[in-house]
């Protein structure tokens, strides 16, 4: 009978740890879409989910302390999600001169859900005239997102965010 038993406990042990050591294993691989379901692009739509109403999703804005104007184009239109694709930014002067050489980071995310982007984008090409190529934007579920730009041109920094609203 205490044979029995040992072999019993003897196989639930390593039946526990088997499982946790296959559980640990795979968690990189099924660990985003298991603990996370707006991962893989589904979000239910609650009410503390829906944007402000008087969200500017405009595509030319001008920076917060007025030192530029700013517009973008995307590659994709309209803008979809888990697509990873390329902006074209204009820059200018508040008097419309180009900006050249600047210096610029990019960040986001969602306001409501409180996470990043799911890439780093960033400017890999300046073209000249104002624009800047800005590649690896993606957006991994439908929603408001912001994108913020951090510019700088001749010792001075100004931000802008631009709203999207994506379908999910």
């Amino acid at each position: 009978m205490k044979t029995q038993t040992a072999k019993t406990i003897l196989i639930v042990a390593l039946t526990a740890i088997i499982t946790v050591i296959v559980f640990i294993l795979l968690m990189p691989i099924i660990g985003p879409r298991f603990m996370h379901p707006l991962m893989s692009g589904y979000m239910p739509m609650h009410a503390n989910s829906v944007p402000p109403a008087s969200l500017d999703i405009s595509t030319v804005r001008t920076t917060d302390n007025g030192l530029y104007r700013v517009s973008f184009t995307s590659e994709l239109n309209p803008l979809a999600i888990n697509q990873i694709h390329t902006w074209t930014l204009h820059i200018e002067t508040a008097d419309g001169q180009p900006v050249e050489n600047a210096e610029i980071t990019v960040d986001g995310g969602m306001p409501q859900h409180g996470h990043g982007l799911p890439t780093r984008p960033q400017v890999t090409q300046n073209l000249g005239n104002g624009d800047y190529v800005v590649e690896g934007m993606k957006f991994q579920m439908g929603g408001w997102w912001e994108v913020k730009f951090s510019i700088t041109s001749g010792g001075k920094t100004d931000t802008v965010t631009f709203n999207l609203i994506l379908e999910g």
